[in-house]
């Protein structure tokens, strides 16, 4: 028997929202998915709109309004026990738009917590989408307490935002040495020690920083290998940047890689690095985490919930590549270090982010506000 029949609107690529929806469809929820993006997502009815093109270059909010209709029409037809939007300056919009309750959003980060380098025009936008959003919204989620504080100074009341953890799954991710096929495919010499990146390529993950950081890391440490794992637009200029800087021969660019397939990449990785110039509760950093990696991460909020420096990994200024290098040739050399710090992210991932512990959460929320609906 089916106990709620939920609607999402979301990105269908997003590896967040199918291990989300997965879940519930799991779980014998029935579970809708109305997305821009086309995916095959197992026991979950996939609902595709055609994104306007306007829209892929810009916040054109008439087009955004006239669009929506169609979106509203469709969820009159799924006729859900909730609605939960995920992303508040885009899928967040066009859920508020629908005017349908109970309504639930998920901010994500880079839609909330603002970028000091963008233009003040598009930070105004910004604000004025994820406020009105909020406000239409019965309950906002965010996957760390310093994204929890940005809503909630965003005007809305505290006892409407919840931490909901992005978690992971500890079947997939835990500390295993056993890759050596894939070593091979990715040419590490033997003996080496590897540095990963799993950040997408794009500008907001600042990975240009690593690629500066490595030749001070391998003049160090000859035997310095770096993984850069993702995808994005930058991938042609960070190549490049790569062979002006003599670092092309110690470093392999991966592209995207699938969830299932991360674990084998962490597990033949010695130190996880994030370079990022915005960040939650990143789910990269808690997976790197739970494969028993040190971790050095940029000095943000969202990573100091995770990181204690000198108990488990190092932060480091945003953009400074000689102090990552510094902090890589360290651990580099400390291999006793290296295995303290990995024994206590697996504890800390273990209690603060069990992606099925979280999940229940929400559903018990679901739960709740569907039963405050119907008195």
């Amino acid at each position: 028997m089916v106990e709620m029949k939920i609607c999402y609107l979301a990105n269908a690529q997003s590896v967040h929202t199918q291990k989300w929806v997965k879940f519930f469809a799991d779980k014998g929820h029935a579970v809708h998915l109305i997305s821009f993006e086309k995916e095959h997502i197992e026991n979950v009815t996939v609902h595709n709109f055609k994104r306007p093109f306007a829209l892929r270059f810009g916040l054109d909010l008439p087009l955004k309004f006239s669009h929506a209709r169609f979106i509203k029409r469709l969820v009159r037809r799924i006729d859900p026990d909730v609605l939960h939007a995920h992303y508040l300056l885009d899928y967040g919009f066009y859920g508020a738009l629908c005017g349908f309750k109970p309504f639930i959003v998920t901010a994500w980060g880079s839609d909330v917590l603002f970028v000091p380098s963008e233009e003040p025009r598009k930070q105004f936008m910004k604000r004025y989408i994820a406020k009105y959003v909020i406000g239409k919204a019965d309950l906002v989620t965010g996957d760390s307490e310093s994204l929890v504080r940005a809503v909630v100074g965003l005007g809305v009341d505290e006892r409407k935002v919840k931490l909901i953890i992005h978690g992971v799954d500890f079947r997939d991710f835990h500390p295993v040495k056993n890759y050596e096929k894939l070593e091979e495919s990715l040419c590490i010499p033997r003996d080496y020690r590897v540095v990963i990146s799993t950040r997408n390529l794009e500008p907001v993950y600042d990975v240009a920083t690593l690629i500066k950081a490595m030749p001070y890391v391998i003049d160090e440490c000859r035997n310095s290998f770096f993984l850069v794992v993702g995808g994005g637009t930058l991938r042609h200029k960070l190549e490049e940047l790569a062979r002006k800087l003599g670092v092309a021969e110690n470093v392999r660019f991966v592209g995207s890689v699938s969830n299932r397939e991360m674990p084998k990449f962490l597990g033949v990785s010695d130190i996880f690095v994030s370079t990022s110039l915005s960040d939650t509760r990143s789910v990269s950093l808690l997976e790197a985490m739970a494969c028993g990696l040190p971790v050095v991460v940029t000095d943000l909020e969202g990573n100091r919930e995770c990181v204690k420096e000198g108990v488990n990994g190092f932060v480091f200024p945003k953009r400074d590549f000689k102090a990552l290098a510094e902090k890589i040739v360290y651990l580099l050399r400390e291999k006793d270090i290296r295995r303290k710090f990995g024994v206590v992210n697996r504890s800390i991932a273990e209690k603060e982010a069990d992606y099925e512990t979280e999940m229940r959460k929400m559903e018990k929320l679901y739960k709740e506000l569907i039963e405050a609906y119907e008195v």
